[in-house]
């Protein structure tokens, strides 16, 4: 999830329904015949950028999005997203959350939690993770101060890899999410570089944020430098000036970005960006 994304609210005048009913829906072997190896893949959405719409109307924003193609969705944790945006959904018993996503015509395979909660409420995210039907429980970052040192992350990566312990014990996944701050140097050390030598391979995966591409690095240069370690990635697109355009529209070469998913071992996808570019991104998609 984009810092940007997750800073602000989404304007005003989002994609009507109008549209939605215009579009067909799409195939779920979007990739067959095209990129040997991505055809089993489907897509979904990440639901922070949409978050005022879901808090206003749960069932018809998923309904919406599954009208574009979405077939799948990364909810974040109502109880530690509470303060920003999901505060609407605590109430609601994760069953219930289950059953509208489905009606919907979605699933949920993952979502986001803080990792304030994955170590202090850990027994009870995981109850949640399961009453939700999760496979990947993600840790969205480690979120530690702009001062924070290279050993504190080292040591953070440490306590994620026993909360990782127990939510394997319990039959999902867990995954990091990596924004801005990890690729950024320490002792000469890139941070990500530095978790990806200190989380354990077997029970953390990661989850790759494309937005870093504004920054100069490139997830199929990481799918490919550590093969089979990702379970997921957010996609977004980029100008060179670093504007958010919809997916294509933008820097990233998907074709290159697809054909390396498939070595970094990437299951899920999930666009993130604003409302207004959710259906150029999903025809994009749809072209390919």
């Amino acid at each position: 999830m984009t810092i940007l994304n997750r800073r602000k609210f989404i304007t005003k005048g989002a994609l009507g329904l109008g549209a939605v009913a215009s579009l067909s829906q799409f195939p779920a072997n979007l990739f067959a015949g095209i990129l040997p190896g991505i055809s089993e893949v489907s897509f979904g959405f990440q639901s922070f950028p949409i978050r005022d719409l879901i808090a206003k109307d749960f069932a018809g924003t998923l309904k919406l999005m599954a009208g574009l193609g979405y077939q799948y969705v990364e909810m974040c944790s109502p109880s530690g997203y509470s303060s920003i945006g999901f505060g609407q959904l605590v109430s609601m018993k994760p069953e219930d959350m289950r059953g509208i996503i489905n009606e919907a015509g979605l699933t949920c395979p993952s979502c986001h939690f803080t990792f304030v909660e994955l170590k202090n409420q850990l027994d009870e995210r995981i109850a949640f993770a399961k009453k939700l039907g999760l496979s990947q429980m993600v840790c969205s970052s480690f979120w530690l101060p702009s001062k924070a040192t290279l050993k504190d992350y080292l040591d953070a990566a440490d306590t994620l890899n026993k909360i990782a312990e127990k939510i394997k014990q319990a039959g999902m996944q867990t995954g990091y999410h990596n924004h801005d701050m990890e690729f950024v140097k320490l002792d000469d050390t890139l941070i990500y570089d530095a978790l990806m030598g200190q989380l354990d391979p077997h029970l953390v995966q990661m989850q790759f944020q494309t937005q870093v591409i504004t920054l100069g690095y490139k997830a199929s240069t990481y799918f490919t430098k550590y093969p089979g370690r990702f379970i997921s990635s957010h996609l977004s697109d980029w100008t060179p000036d670093k504007k958010e355009v919809p997916i294509g529209q933008g820097i990233i070469d998907w074709k290159d970005f697809f054909s390396s998913a498939k070595i970094g071992g990437v299951k899920n996808f999930f666009v993130e960006m604003n409302m207004d570019k959710f259906k150029d991104s999903a025809a994009f998609i749809k072209g390919m």
